[in-house]
């Protein structure tokens, strides 16, 4: 048994990537014909889903508190944030510009037609920013537990963890509590990561199931061109990071990273994707979990490289759908727009349906084109949360090497 234990742990990245398959092969050509099969996967993903939410915030919150309390001071803990939001400012920049430019330059769209269908989806506000920075504080730390904030939890916990280091000595029984709760969610992680091959191929088989062959035909060009240009991303900016300023192998990043890269993209949170991330790059890559506490939870929330990428390739493409021109200075203006909207876009399955709603208003495409994107949604969102997944881990080695910090 022990042996099989060791044998599957080692294999794990491919046993992720044959449910993955499996999965895609069976809401193709199984799931439409049996129904059951549909019922199955449905009631084992949502369990697979729940068990990684289940210690999410529990998780994150205890990793920051001991993060920051174990770096000692508050210096290096602005710094690591600091140099973690330079490096998701800068690459989400060259996503949003690279995201217009393309599919302008290759027309995209032009010619195609679609039948599209009114939508009631409420666009995110402009000035979701200002409303982001008034609520980072929150006014009941467990009311943002329960509603799933991110980012107050996020920010209560850098509270407590560096009131712990002002207090000293009597900070330490507290301090000894949170190490406990830490080392149970990562053991309960632990242990969910085993069943992630069966919860990837459970969650991907109703995706593809509900969008159809069909769907996928027709939009084919667009979505590989899409991917193409995710996947581009990733590999030459977040590789050139990594070997340039992480000063780590690029075979060897992206080898250590699949696990978490696979279970985002199957499924399309990179929120339920944080504890196996951590375990990559602790595990695999040698970061400190003074850095992966905070880059990796901060990542899940500001780092939105991919949908960036997916909100300017979409407004572009449905802008030569429309045959709406999109001036130079609007595609400025929609840049800087799309960077602010990245950041409060939820690291969750749907999190940039409202953002790309905001977006289209300010092209002025009609609101038709919200039915069309949300078929599609999905499967864009699944090789864009892979993607972001994967520059929250670049994000960790460079911010080692270039702080110096083990």
């Amino acid at each position: 048994m022990r042996n099989f234990y060791e044998w599957y742990k080692k294999h794990i990245t491919s046993a992720i990537f044959t449910g993955l398959v499996f999965g895609i092969l069976t809401g193709l050509f199984l799931a439409d014909r049996f129904t059951p099969v549909l019922t199955v996967t449905d009631l084992i993903g949502g369990i697979y889903m729940n068990a990684l939410n289940m210690m999410i915030f529990p998780m994150v919150f205890c990793s920051i508190v001991m993060g920051t309390a174990s770096i000692g001071n508050m210096r290096t803990t602005g710094k690591i944030t600091g140099g973690a939001m330079l490096f998701f400012i800068v690459t989400t920049g060259i996503a949003s510009f690279g995201g217009l430019i393309i599919p302008r330059i290759m027309g995209l769209g032009k010619g195609v037609k679609f039948e599209m269908a009114a939508s009631d989806i409420q666009a995110s506000e402009f000035t979701g920013i200002l409303d982001t920075l008034k609520g980072l504080i929150p006014a009941n730390p467990i009311k943002a537990f329960a509603e799933g904030n991110m980012l107050q939890v996020l920010v209560f916990a850098m509270i407590v963890g560096f009131t712990l280091i002002a207090v000293g000595e009597k900070g330490e029984a507290l301090l000894k509590v949170i190490d406990s709760l830490n080392e149970v969610c990562l053991r309960v992680i632990s242990i969910v990561m085993y069943f992630t091959p069966i919860g990837v191929f459970c969650t991907i088989v109703p995706v593809v199931e509900a969008n159809g062959t069909s769907t996928i035909v027709s939009l084919a060009t667009q979505l590989a061109i899409l991917y193409v240009a995710f996947f581009g991303f990733a590999f030459i900016v977040y590789g050139l990071a990594v070997k340039f300023m992480g000063k780590t192998s690029v075979f060897k990043f992206f080898k250590s990273i699949m696990p978490a890269a696979l279970n985002a993209f199957g499924t399309c949170s990179s929120s339920a994707t944080i504890p196996i991330s951590k375990r990559c790059v602790e595990e695999e890559l040698g970061v400190s979990n003074k850095v992966s506490s905070i880059v990796i939870p901060l990542g899940a929330i500001v780092n939105m490289d991919a949908v960036s990428i997916l909100m300017s390739f979409m407004i572009m493409f449905f802008a030569n759908v429309c045959e709406i021109n999109v001036s130079i200075s609007l595609m400025v203006v929609m840049l800087l727009a799309n960077v602010l909207l990245s950041v409060g876009t939820p690291g969750i399955p749907g999190g940039a349906i409202a953002s790309f709603a905001a977006l289209a208003a300010m092209a002025g495409l009609p609101a038709g084109v919200m039915g069309v994107y949300i078929s599609i949604n999905t499967l864009c969102d699944m090789g864009a949360t892979c993607v972001n997944v994967i520059g929250d881990l670049a994000g960790c080695v460079v911010v080692q090497e270039k702080l110096e910090i083990k």
